[in-house]
């Protein structure tokens, strides 16, 4: 089918669909295929990354230790490969960019998203990057979403429903746990809606779920088996446990965060993945857990098993001394985070998902150890290394509900809700201390782009200044006089008449309420404009975040403000303009 032909069949089809159908109808009608394809999305990166991984874990010989430092960075090398030489273009920031796209590109995705995020994760995990499945998962869901949407060519708040639902299914799917997706798109992803348009994401996260029943049956990814729930009398410990998690996401971040800032300086994508792959390989090759996603790992610490940190031969024999075991659960903990930021360094595609689970599950295990260990309580690793995964979660992702429900639901109860409540809210807030902004947002905020569930401040978001420049402002040229300006003003419907000069730049502006009183005064009219130019108190710069530009308004009491930039003269906000923005701005977005 051509293009053209594809457009005339979509124009008939949107015809009919708004002649019988609503809004709320045809959501949850869209659901449906969302969130199959979200889920199958879901599914294919997980089965290509598992895959690769058997086949590149299948090949021994003596020393085949080895290559866990040469593994990481072949996956890395053929990612760098497949976006440079294949797809030509950078994949980008996942779900940073799926929440920059929703918040500055009215939801806007490239195609190539809905596809090649899959190899790229699928190549840089199944080789053992030390980063998670989840994110990329997440990201071609919204992908799919987004682009469905533009097909359609639905308006902006359909299209953020339609992120809403592949994204949530894509979660949904990989751990097969609804409520964890929903819960997901309304924290992680900002899906701000109402009771009634939340029902299409609640259906396509049930599709979601039976495409993942059909194609992998009842698969569970982590094997915990709560015998007992909460016990009230380690309350205490569990308060102390949320404490600790939070302090650890926090150190997560701070790490992430740094060694993304430096890899980013070094310029060459190439020194970047040779000094990424090398460092990731030595610490993969020293402890073994490091490698890939960790599942194996995560459900060894979810058995109460360290076994896993004892990976490596060289430190095998240290597992007849007890005290190295906090030492070394300590060392893989911190040791996670740079690896996760390292592989990113170098060039991988995945998610921080996982990483975050992994850290939750062994911080949960250390601080259980550590209890017993010097004998102050009497604490159920196993348990402790759960409720972990939980609080990393809520702090390093701020998302406090999507931890609580992923934990409930991947253990089939909520015998421990109790914990994992007090765990995730203390994670949150503690980390939150230090951070403002969550793993995923950070590099949104760093683009001027402020992520939050305030209404006012998204809005203010999705607004730009070149869209509220008025240029039908009547200039003056430097150097004219008073009776040079009395024509102006005859033919102008404005009451400000900014003064230029002949290569365009400000040097202030004429208020018609200062010359009211002289402008007849034929005496003056020789004088130079520059005796009743005023230059304004304040200025607006295109760079400037509509937070800052509302502001100016709010202080300056002014209707008009003008926009420089490097001094040249562009034109005026008004206050009113940016008013009935913001009113046609969440009209778009809000339900009826």
């Amino acid at each position: 089918m051509t293009k053209q032909k594809f457009s005339a069949w979509m124009e008939h089809f949107n015809e009919w669909r708004t002649a019988h159908l609503t809004n709320q109808q045809f959501m949850l009608l869209l659901s449906v295929p969302t969130g199959f394809l979200g889920g199958l999305a879901a599914i294919l990166i997980k089965k290509s990354a598992h895959g690769i991984r058997d086949l590149v874990l299948s090949i021994h010989f003596e020393h085949s230790d080895i290559l866990y430092f040469i593994f990481p960075a072949i996956g890395i090398l053929l990612t760098l490969c497949f976006c440079k030489f294949i797809l030509r273009k950078e994949i980008g920031h996942g779900i940073p960019g799926i929440l920059y796209a929703i918040k500055k590109k009215k939801g806007e995705v490239s195609q190539h998203s809905m596809w090649s995020t899959i190899i790229a994760s699928a190549l840089t995990v199944g080789f053992g990057g030390s980063v998670g499945l989840e994110g990329p998962s997440v990201s071609t869901g919204a992908s799919i979403g987004a682009n469905l949407a533009r097909w359609l060519k639905l308006e902006y708040k359909q299209v953020i429903m339609l992120i809403g639902m592949g994204g949530a299914a894509a979660l949904a799917s990989i751990f097969q746990a609804p409520m964890t997706g929903i819960f997901f798109a309304l924290e992680v992803l900002m899906i701000d809606l109402s009771l009634g348009s939340l029902i299409p994401i609640i259906c396509s996260s049930f599709t979601a779920i039976l495409t993942s029943y059909f194609f992998l049956g009842q698969a569970v990814e982590y094997n915990a088996l709560i015998s007992e729930g909460f016990i009230p009398a380690n309350a205490l410990y569990y308060i102390g446990l949320g404490v600790f998690v939070g302090l650890i996401s926090a150190y997560f971040l701070k790490v992430t965060f740094s060694v993304e800032k430096r890899f980013k300086n070094m310029g060459s994508p190439w020194k970047r993945f040779i000094i990424g792959a090398t460092l990731l390989g030595i610490l993969i090759f020293l402890f073994p857990a490091l490698y890939g996603e960790g599942y194996d790992a995560i459900n060894s610490a979810l058995r109460g098993d360290y076994s896993p940190i004892y990976g490596n031969p060289l430190i095998a024999g240290l597992e007849q001394h007890g005290w190295t075991i906090l030492i070394l659960l300590a060392a893989i903990i911190l040791l996670k985070a740079f690896a996760t930021a390292l592989t990113f360094g170098a060039g991988g595609v995945g998610g921080t998902f996982a990483p975050a689970l992994f850290i939750g599950a062994f911080s949960g295990l250390f601080f259980a150890l550590t209890i017993n260990y010097i004998g102050i309580g009497d604490l159920d690793p196993a348990k402790f290394a759960l409720v972990g995964m939980s609080g990393l979660i809520a702090g390093m992702l701020h998302a406090p509900l999507t931890g609580i429900f992923l934990i409930a639901e991947i253990t089939n109860g909520y015998s421990l809700i109790v914990p994992l409540m007090v765990v995730s809210a203390l994670s949150y807030f503690v980390n939150r201390i230090f951070f403002k902004h969550s793993v995923y947002t950070n590099s949104v905020a760093e683009h001027g782009v402020e992520v939050t569930h305030n209404k006012d401040v998204s809005i203010l978001n999705m607004m730009t200044i070149n869209g509220l420049i008025e240029n039908n402002f009547s200039k003056v040229r430097r150097g004219s006089t008073l009776g040079d300006l009395i024509p102006v003003i005859s033919n102008s419907r404005r009451n400000i008449f900014p003064v230029v000069d002949k290569d365009g730049t400000f040097c202030g502006h004429v208020l018609f309420d200062d010359i009211r009183s002289v402008m007849f005064d034929q005496t003056l009219y020789s004088h130079p404009i520059e005796e009743f130019t005023v230059l304004p108190e304040y200025i607006i710069q295109p760079e400037d975040p509509m937070e800052t530009v509302v502001k100016k308004f709010q202080v300056s009491g002014k209707y008009n403000i003008p926009v420089i930039e490097n001094g040249k003269y562009l034109g005026y906000v008004s206050r009113a303009n940016v008013f009935s923005t913001y009113r046609k701005t969440l009209s778009e977005i809000s339900e009826d």
